[in-house]
């Protein structure tokens, strides 16, 4: 400031003060407090046992990214936290991906033989159980649990319709496509709607890789069919004897019904510190669930179905799809017990209702004496009743280790890969067209970590100005 002061003039030297120091101490600090966070992450789960869950995706870069989250102990309670996020710079096969946590957990001195579980989506490269990343990581670590996501099977479950009902979503789909790709008609559609005073002033894409996609759009067309039938008629559309046919739109009343518990029942899936017992359950009462509607659907009965019974009612029909609903809820069932397997759940009754269940048949006998002796245990009753299941068995292990290894073994793994897209979702608001060059494993951890950086260690270890 002073040499440009004295060539130049002192306002000269004045703006000099707007200019930062460095083009990257935002950037620095970032790095510091991502340094920090992982310290102390793998610091902590150095000392426990701990289960990932990973998968990887293309960001708006083009670049592929492979998310992990880990879930450990930390202290009385389960913690999940990002445990990194690194490109992969090649092709996206086993072989890579394994390389890159494998060099992580290595270089972070965590041991595969800490790991009790992984948890991916069902593509072949993460599921593969002979050249896929289950199987190189079950080399290394024979006794690692791998979980196909909860969340996945679900929407793959529920994905095949039968032909009756797979016309009604293609027509839906290309109603909602005519709609909305010209931008003159999406505005006329618009117009129309606020002038026929609807809620609603918009239809919604169908997106196939959306978990809740296919419900809400069904969901949205059936809202607004009167208003979808006067604009199609008026554009002169062949998909104007569609909305005119009252068999077309009870089956599109059930659809938007049955999707819209499909997603229900997604959504309870999608949250943090869910384990396999809990989504479990949540899995057996929807199939006991579709179990009911079949029956009171055989008999007549559509209460649990709100649009249908609406849409019939108003209209004074006769309810003709009745044999497309029972034969959809039938295949609904097989696929639930093709993707899950289980549905009784009984397996893990001595886990998440302890004093009420005998113990499991496989049990050895020092295990079956330790169970013997934590039924009795009055004050860990009491703890039951007031603690979370993972925190119970967290303490029960301290006192009980062959129970509450094995229940932990249960609870510890990942039952989904949620964070995982959470992790995509905040990829996505971080690294923009603006920032595309952007190195986003810091950004991302800063943004998503629940530990909180050390400001004083960072502050000390950091001279005032840096040189430059």
């Amino acid at each position: 400031m002073d040499m440009v002061s004295t060539m130049i003039d002192d306002a000269a030297a004045s703006k000099l003060r707007d200019i930062p120091l460095s083009n990257n101490t935002i950037g620095r600090r970032i790095y510091d407090m991502s340094k920090d966070i992982e310290e102390q992450l793998n610091d902590k789960v150095r000392d426990s046992r701990f289960s990932l869950q990973m998968d990887e995706a293309t960001d708006s870069n083009k670049d592929c990214l492979l998310i992990t989250y880990v879930r450990f102990i930390d202290g009385d309670e389960m913690r999940e936290e990002l445990l990194f996020c690194k490109e992969v710079s090649t092709r996206a096969t086993a072989e890579e991906l394994f390389k890159i946590i494998d060099s992580y957990l290595k270089e972070a001195e965590l041991k595969w033989e800490d790991c009790v579980g992984i948890c991916t989506d069902g593509a072949q490269a993460m599921a593969g159980k002979r050249g896929g990343l289950q199987a190189l990581i079950k080399r290394v670590s024979p006794n690692v649990q791998w979980t196909h996501c909860m969340i996945h099977r679900e929407a793959l479950a529920s994905k095949q319709l039968s032909p009756e009902l797979s016309n009604v979503m293609t027509d839906v789909i290309t109603t909602v496509n005519y709609i909305k790709t010209r931008p003159a008609k999406a505005r006329i559609f618009s117009a129309l709607c606020e002038e026929m005073g609807t809620d609603h002033t918009v239809v919604l894409f169908h997106s196939e890789s959306r978990w809740l996609s296919r419900g809400k759009v069904l969901s949205r067309v059936f809202e607004l069919r009167d208003e979808i039938r006067i604009f199609l008629k008026e554009e002169g559309s062949d998909l104007t004897n569609k909305f005119n046919c009252n068999n077309f739109l009870m089956k599109l009343a059930y659809l938007s019904d049955m999707f819209l518990k499909l997603n229900e029942l997604n959504l309870q899936m999608q949250a943090t510190n869910t384990h396999l017992p809990h989504l479990t359950d949540k899995v057996t009462s929807f199939v006991r669930k579709l179990e009911m509607w079949k029956q009171r659907v055989k008999d007549g009965n559509v209460d649990s179905f709100e649009n249908l019974k609406s849409f019939i009612e108003d209209n004074k029909l006769q309810n003709t799809v009745i044999p497309c609903m029972k034969e959809h809820m039938s295949a609904l069932q097989k696929h639930f017990q093709r993707y899950f397997l289980v549905q009784d759940s009984k397996e893990y009754d001595w886990i998440r209702d302890l004093f009420s269940a005998t113990p499991p048949a496989d049990f050895s006998t020092s295990e079956e004496e330790q169970f013997i002796d934590l039924i009795s245990d009055s004050t860990k009753r009491l703890q039951f009743n007031s603690k979370t299941l993972a925190a119970f068995w967290i303490g029960a292990d301290k006192d009980y280790p062959l129970l509450g290894k094995r229940a932990l073994t249960i609870l510890l793994p990942f039952a989904t890969s949620y964070l995982c897209e959470v992790g995509f979702s905040a990829v996505a608001s971080i690294k923009t067209k603006y920032r595309s060059k952007l190195d986003i494993e810091n950004e991302l951890r800063v943004s998503v970590s629940k530990l909180q950086p050390r400001f004083e260690t960072i502050c000390s270890n950091r001279q005032a100005h840096t040189s430059h």
